[in-house]
């Protein structure tokens, strides 16, 4: 399990499923692939949206998949994609036999992700199991009652969850494997990694992909 996944930095996340590439955040991506079938979108911040990576990352049929209150922001890369598709939190869609939902992603009591915003995590149905990308939020109600066999969760601090309070989201749904991501590059250090998986409970596999070699 988790092999087809990748991590980068940041929230950038790759995953290989149904003979599709579907990368969610690109950023900082060194060298243009130019691969994804399907970019997913969590919010609008500059680490996660970002139209330069995008073009490094998309191809000319390449759907680009962005929560309802970024559609204008998606105009900026609108020769870049083939087509955009706009989702809204608690959804449920099939898009080019992409399955997949979307779960809040916001803070509780800090100012950075408003649950106004309406941003989004995404719970994708891959060839592994269903994969849960929190996106940048915190533990809230909706996220502890994601059920997922993989959970991508961040750990950076800061903009949302530290090591611990990842580590309690994780151990209250209950995955079969736990990756944390969102850390090592703009906040958080490889420890906070390590620190997360120290306190993940046992039963459920951790394992750290950030700034692996493929």
């Amino acid at each position: 399990m988790t092999e087809s996944i990748r991590v980068y930095k940041q929230d950038h996340i790759r995953i290989k499923t149904g003979g599709k590439t579907v990368r969610i955040d690109p950023f900082m991506v060194d060298d243009p692939c130019n691969d994804a079938d399907i970019i997913l979108i969590t919010h609008s911040h500059h680490d996660h949206f970002s139209p330069d990576d995008i073009r490094k990352t998309s191809k000319k049929n390449t759907v680009l998949i962005v929560p309802e209150s970024m559609k204008e922001d998606a105009e900026r890369v609108r020769n870049d994609v083939g087509k955009t598709v706009t989702v809204v939190p608690g959804g449920s869609y099939d898009v080019d036999g992409l399955v997949f939902r979307t779960v809040p992603a916001y803070n509780i009591k800090k100012p950075f992700h408003p649950k106004s915003a309406r941003w989004v995590g995404y719970i994708i149905e891959t060839d592994e199991g269903s994969v849960y990308v929190a996106g940048d939020t915190d533990a809230t109600d909706e996220a502890k009652s994601v059920s997922c066999d993989i959970a991508l969760v961040p750990v950076g601090g800061t903009y949302t969850m530290d090591p611990a309070e990842a580590a309690e989201l994780v151990n209250t749904i209950g995955p079969c494997a736990a990756i944390p991501v969102h850390y090592g590059s703009i906040v958080g250090g490889k420890e906070d990694g390590e620190r997360f998986g120290s306190l993940v409970r046992d039963g459920i596999n951790v394992i750290i992909k950030a700034g692996k070699a493929e």
